[in-house]
Formats: C-alpha cells, structure tokens, sequence
C-alpha cells in the first residue's frame, strides 16, 4: 500500500526490469525500433494523502492487470509528456491514452501522475500520462522489494491511443523530473549504453541482412551466366540418348516408366524359360505374350515423352502377369541361376559391341574424307594443267633460298599428307605472329600430295612468311642402307603383320593392337622427325609441328627459351601413374629395364621445340638407330614414334610451361576451357581430328576460324564450315 512508505513499482510490457535511466538521452536511431520499457518504476518514498505530496510525482508504475477485462477509462489523458534530453524525440507523433485501462487507486491518490514511455507498431516512441485516479480497480500496484511473483504482460496497446498533447503539459513534465530527481535521490538510472548496444545490433542485422541480399543475387547472377556458358559448350554432335555426354542434361527420372518396362522383360524373360523347363505351356505363352506387347509399347522409346499413352496400363498389365508367375513359378535358386545366365550372355554381346565400335572408330578416324581426297585431286590436276611443275623444277629464287637456310629467322617444320590441316598450322601461326616476314614454314609431304601441297601455298600464300614445300622421295640419302625404320617398313614381317590375308580379324583376336595397324606407321613422314639435322643441316633450332594442333599466340617467344643445354623443349603429359615410361616401353624386357626408369615422366610431340646443334653434338640419330635395331621384332615397344623419343631424348628433354601445348582436344571432352583459351597451341591429339564429322563440336571452332570456307577449291569439293 503507497500509506505505509513503501515503494510502489509496476513492471512493464515486457515482464522485465529495465536499466535505463528516465532522463537520459536516447539515440536517434531508437527512431527506427521498438523502445520496448521494459518495465516501469514507481517510487513513493512516502505517499501522503495530501495534494502537497501528490505534487507532480514522477512515477512510473507496474501494472498488473488481474482480471480478465479492460475497463474503460473514466476520463481522457489530458496530456503527456516527453522525455527530457531525447535526441529524436521532439519529432515523434503524438498518442492519446483514451483507452488507457483502469487501475484500482486509493482515493486520496486520485492526482498522482503516471508517466508511461512505449512504442508503437511502426517503431516510433510514444509518451503518455495518466492520473492514479483514472485507473480501475483491475489494475494494483506492488512492492517492488516483496519477492517477485508471476505477473501477467499488459497489452502494449493500452498506451497506444492517440491524442493531442498540449505545451504546458509538457513543460510540467520537464518540470516534475526535475523535482523527482531531488526527491528520489535513491532511485538508480541507469546510461542508455543497454539502448545503444540495442540500437547497434538492430542496425548491425539490418547491415548483415542487406549483404546477405547482395551475396544471393550475385550467386543467381553467376548461376545464370555459367548455365549460358554451360548450353553455350552443349556437345549436339553426339548421337543418343543414353550417351555419357547427355545424361547430365536429362532429368533422373525421366525415364521411370521406360526403365520399369524394361526390367519387367528381363524379369518375364527369365519366369518364361522356368515355365517352359516344367512343361507350364499354357503360363509360357502367356508370359511371351505380354513380354511381346511390353515390347511393342516400348518401340524406340527412349524417355517417358516417347511412350504412348496406354504404356503405364501395360506395365500394370505385365506386373499382374508377374505376379501370377511368381506364385507358381518362384524358386530362388532357379531364378538366381537363370539370371546369372542371362547377365553372362549379356556381358559377351557388350564385349562384341565393344570390339567393333572400337573397329569403327578407327575406320573412321584413319579413312581419308571424300571432300579431302577430292581437294587434292583438284589441286593436282591445275598444278599440272596451268604448268606450275614445269616452273617449280627451274632454278629457286636466292631470296626465298638464303631464308630458308637463315638461322636468325622462326623455323617451323611440318611433316604432313594433309593439305587442308598443313593450311591450318600456317594460317594460324602467321595471323598470330607479330613479325610474320620472319617466320619461315619447311613442309615435307609425300610423291602423292606434292603437288597438291605446292598449288595450294602457290594459290594461298601465307602473306609475308615464307613457305618451303618439299617431297620426301627427293631425299636421296634418306634409304634403307641408313635408315634403320625404312628397311623394317619393307621388311616381309612387317607387311605380313599388315597385310596377310590370314591376319587375325580386327574384330576378334586382334583387336587389341589394333591402333598399331594404322597406316600412318607405314610412312616414313612420321620418322622423318629423328633426321631433322639431316633435312636441314644449317639451321641452329627449329620448331616441329603436327599438322593437327592450331596456333594460337606468337611463338617467337619460344626461340628465346633456355632450354638449359636439353635437345628436346616439350610439354610433359603424366599425371600421376599416368603417361609415364612403362605405358610405352616393355619394361619385362632387361633391355629397357636396366636403361630407363618406368616412372619417368612423359611428354608429346605435336610441338616441340629441337636444338639442332646440341642434336649434332651428341649424335642422337645414331642413338635412335641402335635402339630401332633392338627393336625389329618389336618387343620393346609397339609400333609408333612416341616410344623411339623417349628412349632417344632421355634426360635430354626440357619440360616446357604447360601453356604452351594443351593436348586431348582429339579425345576428351571434359578439358578445361580456360587452359585451352590461353595456350599457346592446342593439339587435337585423338581420333577426333576436326577435320572430320568425329569431331566434338565445342572444339571445332578454335580449328575452323582459320579455314577460308569461301576459297574456290573447298566450295568446290563440298567443305563447308
């Protein structure tokens, strides 16, 4: 009871106490968020029934409404006040309490002023006052040093009413907190730290939420940008629906219902072949009969878009079947050894099928083109007819002659049939270039393609580089006396090995070697690399090319590589236990292995860059000739010139920076395409050449920029882009 002097506080809308002061500042972002008063205090030191004490009491009150209604007040709230020093707060609206709750007051209280501070729904402060004597008898008041009981929350809406609030009205609450203050010395305030760090979180989450927006767009925008990147690079070239390369592009259960249909063949297939073995014919051709419908509904589905619309009732259809099967037929045993049957019968016709895709796709990958073989036969055909042969066997020019034989000059070497691929490699390489007159291209082909090649370089002259074109046969000194490769080429038991008629079939036995009968280990172009001091005796270094990679930056640079006393400057291709010496060479053999370590790294040919000079001085043509001596009956590698490399440039080869020679682009199709952007060269290493329908579509185009398609000859035999 206020009488006996005790102090009377009430807690707030929250059911807490609070710790900030009643006149202390608050910040002005409090503006923006709930001020939730945790509790209000009310401290009568004594509480006279006289008007004197009843002067302006600066109260703040903990109401607890103990009955289940809100009264109507007896009176509006006149006016409130607000808190002084409050940054902010003067531009606050104004509240009315005219549905302010009533609170049970003793009579002689009727004039104590009860100063509510809240906030309304949209964050804003609101201050309200309100007379003792305005409150019902639901509401009582309570000793704040008593133990604290279980309080009921008051609706923060009680104080939420609008009104008008008048200058004196605030004025006198200016005035009474000032008087509070000197009365009530004991009263603990406390800072408005707890409302700033409040204050500080609210803005702090506020901050974090905006980031966390910014983050979610910027992922979408990037999810966006690599699905566009990503059906920019979609392989269309690939046929088939189950192909690896689709099957990521396709929902996983797009299929459901074409895989269930499917299973229940296989399944029926087995129950059939039980009922035939236990005479049950009536259930055998029942089970055939449904198997056969199942089959005919399927067609050539090949996702749940392509079944008919009576597939579902079918394959309810044959699960009935099943299960009629099953409670006549099933035997674990017998099913379990009719399926490992089938699976075994299964597994030889995937074994076959694989054979001859394998027979296929080297067919395919080896078979000259028809619009190539049809380009050099016109090429050949002007050459000839407009008399360029008898003009190329006059004397040469000494201009082209002394750049030819230059060592100060950018050498490329480039052994090839092709002419179309050879066009490529030294289209590439002069668009790149930054000083192409110093560029200068040795192309070595066969009797067959001479002609072709000259015309095509007469007809389609590189700018200001300059084209050498030269025929193999030409090289006299190149014979089978010297020659260790060219006497085993025309050796009886390497032409059996090709060519006899009882060979083994590709498809059967002999598939395994397969990729070692291609025809391009029968010419002597591809050894031709192991004689380069011999083919070009004045020159100091020289860059060897495979006419089926591209250029794609200026190789000058390459010339001005230290290659640290090395002969051969390549990139090296192993990666972990891949690629290494014993994938090539036949380590059982106590020839290679006392001589080479099977876990050296190794490299590729398409470009690499040779010191001609160091070559001479170590004489490593003979070195390759003695080891191709060892190697006549061809067990210590297979056919190639990959293998003879290795063993020639052993510890004589410089690993280049990888940018400089990306390889795979001929059989992988998952490379990265940054790596192939920046390099230098890429090599279409493979069977996928890009000059043919194999090729993967999002490789072809670094290739076929360089290809004039509107060049009479190509328009002429049908080579479109």
């Amino acid at each position: 009871s206020p009488r006996n002097g005790s102090t009377c506080t009430a807690t707030g809308f929250k059911n807490r106490p609070t710790d900030f002061p009643f006149r202390e500042s608050c910040d002005s972002h409090s503006r923006r968020r709930f001020c939730d008063i945790r509790s209000i205090q009310m401290m009568f030191s004594r509480c006279s029934v006289s008007l004197f004490h009843a002067f302006f009491y600066l109260v703040v009150v903990h109401a607890v409404h103990v009955g289940g209604t809100i009264l109507e007040p007896h009176r509006d709230l006149k006016a409130y006040r607000l808190l002084q020093d409050c940054r902010g707060c003067n531009h606050l609206e104004e509240v009315s309490a005219s549905s302010v709750a009533a609170l049970h007051y003793d009579p002689d209280l009727k004039d104590v002023n009860i100063v509510a501070t809240y906030s309304d729904h949209y964050g804003n402060i609101r201050l309200g006052r309100v007379k003792l004597g305005d409150l019902s008898s639901s509401w009582v008041l309570e000793n704040p040093a008593k133990k604290k009981a279980s309080q009921l929350v008051i609706p923060r809406a009680s104080f939420q009413n609008d009104t008008r609030m008048d200058e004196s009205a605030s004025h006198s609450t200016a005035n009474q907190s000032g008087e509070s203050e000197k009365q009530f010395p004991h009263l603990e305030f406390t800072s408005p730290v707890k409302l700033k760090r409040q204050t500080l979180r609210k803005e702090r989450r506020g901050q974090r939420t905006l980031e966390l927006i910014q983050q979610d767009k910027e992922i979408d925008e990037q999810i966006q940008e690599a699905a566009i990147d990503k059906s920019m690079s979609f392989e269309n070239s690939v046929i088939g629906k189950y192909s690896i390369w689709r099957r990521d592009y396709e929902s996983p259960n797009a299929d459901a219902i074409l895989k269930l249909m499917r299973d229940q063949i296989i399944i029926t297939k087995a129950y059939a072949n039980i009922a035939k073995s236990k005479n049950a014919t009536k259930l055998y051709v029942f089970l055939m009969q449904q198997c056969g419908e199942n089959q005919r509904v399927i067609g050539k589905a090949t996702s749940d878009t392509d079944l008919p619309s009576s597939a579902l009732d079918q394959a309810k259809s044959m699960g009935h079947a099943l299960s009629l099967a099953k409670d006549e037929l099933y035997d674990c045993h017998e099913l379990a050894k009719k399926f490992r049957a089938m699976l075994q019968s299964t597994e030889r016709n995937v074994d076959g099928l694989k054979k001859k895709g394998a027979f296929l796709i080297q067919l395919a990958a080896k078979t000259f083109p028809k619009p190539l073989h049809c380009l050099s036969l016109q090429l050949a055909a002007d050459y000839f007819v407009l008399g360029f042969s008898a003009e190329d066997a006059g004397p040469k020019e000494d201009v082209s002659r002394k750049k030819f034989e230059d060592p100060s000059l950018y050498h490329y070497a480039i052994f090839s049939d092709n002419v179309l691929a050879t066009s490529v490699v030294v289209n590439s390489t002069v668009l790149n270039a930054k000083e192409p007159q110093k560029h200068v291209f040795h192309i070595v082909t066969d009797k067959l393609n001479f002609a072709p090649m000259k015309m095509w370089f007469r007809m389609n002259a590189p700018g200001e580089a300059t084209v050498q074109v030269e025929n193999i046969n030409d090289f006299k000194w190149l014979n089978s006396s010297y020659c260790s490769v060219l006497r085993q080429l025309e050796s009886v038991r390497l032409k059996e090995y090709y060519f006899k008629a009882n060979h083994p079939s590709s498809i059967s036995a002999g598939a395994d070697n397969l990729k070692y009968r291609n025809p391009k280990y029968l010419s002597m172009l591809n050894h031709l690399r192991f004689y380069l001091p011999e083919v070009y005796p004045k020159l100091d270094k020289i860059l060897f090319l495979d006419d089926d990679i591209v250029v794609q930056k200026d190789m000058a640079p390459m010339w001005e590589v230290d290659m640290q006393g090395k002969v051969n400057g390549a990139v090296e291709t192993c990666k972990e236990s891949f690629h290494r010496f014993d994938k090539y060479l036949n380590f059982s053999n106590p020839k290679i292995s006392e001589n080479f370590d099977a876990g050296a790294c190794g490299w590729a040919f398409g470009m690499n860059m040779f010191d001609l000079k160091e070559w001479r001085k170590r004489n490593l043509t003979g070195i390759y000739h003695y080891w191709q001596d060892m190697n006549e009956d061809r067990t210590l590698w297979k056919l190639g010139s990959l293998p003879p490399g290795l063993i020639t440039f052993y510890n004589l080869t410089y690993a280049m920076e990888k940018s400089w020679h990306v390889l795979g682009l001929g059989y992988d199709p998952a490379l990265n395409q940054t790596a192939i952007e920046n390099a230098a060269v890429v090599h279409y290493n493979g069977n996928y050449k890009p000059w043919l329908g194999l090729a993967f579509a999002k490789y072809k185009t670094y290739w076929s920029k360089y290809v004039h398609y509107d060049n009479p000859y190509l328009r002429l035999c049908n080579i479109n882009e």
